[in-house]
């Protein structure tokens, strides 16, 4: 009924042989790191639900949840893989790659939901949206594009505030004073 204590000024090992006297697994507690030698190291509850297990192929966290609570975020040197990454409440997520890109693929499509916010998409120079087989779909009850460039004004004095918007062979926008028909090809210099 007593605890069992091992003490050693330098570290302490336990091994575990096979009949041959060769070494299967170790565990060495020294002053500076607790080290598991094996070819596989789990981490149970006491229900046995798996918390943590490492292998040469994979290491598994089990957990309902993964918190990573250093101040500088999570560092993937090559790639992450997950069905899910999602903010803790009320908090912000952000996706970064202050030096290189940053890249979401998936076959079957990418979902980005704000519920209850904003969705804000920056970058340094150029944002591209780009469907290969379907389409661009822009559903909302307002759609603002306050920089377009506007072409000349078609009648001289008039102060009207309709605009017809206008595609560029190259694909740039730009808004040409609506007229009774197209104005587009009047203005076409701003494609230029």
């Amino acid at each position: 009924g007593n605890p069992l204590y091992f003490q050693s000024a330098r570290n302490v090992t336990v091994n575990i042989l096979n009949d041959k006297t060769k070494v299967l697994t170790r565990l060495v507690t020294g002053p500076q790191a607790v080290e598991a030698h094996s070819q596989k190291f789990e981490v149970k509850t006491l229900s046995g639900k798996l918390l943590f297990s490492a292998d040469d192929n994979e290491v598994v966290v089990g957990a309902e949840r993964l918190r990573v609570l250093g101040a500088e975020g999570t560092v993937f040197p090559k790639s992450i893989e997950t069905p899910n990454v999602r903010a803790d409440p009320f908090k912000e997520l952000r996706l970064e790659s202050p030096t290189r890109a940053l890249v979401m693929e998936a076959p079957k499509g990418i979902e980005i939901n704000a519920e209850a916010g904003s969705l804000k998409a920056t970058c340094r120079t150029e944002l591209r949206l780009e469907s290969k087989d379907g389409e661009i779909t822009l559903n909302s009850a307002k759609i603002k594009l306050p920089n377009l460039p506007q072409g000349s004004s078609s009648s001289a004095g008039s102060r009207q505030k309709i605009y017809e918007l206008c595609v560029c062979p190259n694909g740039r926008l730009f808004l040409s004073q609506a007229g009774s028909s197209s104005t587009c090809q009047i203005n076409t210099s701003v494609c230029l």
